[in-house]
């Protein structure tokens, strides 16, 4: 197993996404990227730690690629808008990347390079650096999605990207194939 971690707005969004896809076993809502000691949702929430609103996917690379997983990311959130994502707004809902190792810090950079070269994305601001600390999100936060299907917010926000990722990956080839 290997674990993937990003920030891509609210995290209730993003963990609903990557728990539709085959291959990743776990996924965690938390915050990476600040300076401030063991956060809360709270503090997080003030900007004043620096924290991004994180998943933390456990996955295994047998079966779905770490490229993939960065396929999913950049088609559920929009990566050209700073320090937002619909209608959060903050720097604790910005477009970011912490990679666990060299080869995924690279790997990362050059699948961006390739979405600008592609011209996909015009002024992609996804931050891209090494996870320095993930503090695991209180445990309310983690499943949301799933414990709380008729919320408001995940009706309008979560479900269409869960939506997406079934259409467009429900059928992903494994990474050997």
């Amino acid at each position: 197993m290997e674990r993937a971690t990003f920030g891509g707005g609210c995290f209730w969004c993003v963990e609903a996404a990557f728990e539709e896809l085959e291959g990743v076993e776990s996924v965690t809502s938390g915050y990476a990227g600040g300076h401030a000691e063991n956060p809360t949702y709270e503090a997080v929430c003030s900007g004043e730690t620096g924290h991004s609103e994180v998943v933390q996917l456990e996955y295994d690379p047998d079966v779905v690629r770490y490229e993939d997983l960065l396929e999913v990311f950049f088609t559920i959130h929009d990566p050209t808008t700073m320090n937002r994502e619909g209608p959060d707004v903050g720097s604790q809902y910005r477009s970011a990347i912490y990679a666990h190792d060299d080869d995924q810090l690279g790997t990362a950079e050059a699948f961006v390079e390739e979405l600008e070269n592609e011209g996909l994305y015009e002024g992609i601001v996804t931050e891209i650096e090494p996870l320095e600390t993930f503090y695991e999100a209180e445990e309310y936060h983690q499943n949301y999605f799933e414990k709380n299907p008729n919320d408001a917010y995940c009706t309008m926000h979560a479900a269409p990207k869960v939506e997406k990722v079934r259409e467009k990956f429900g059928e992903k080839p494994a990474a050997d194939d």
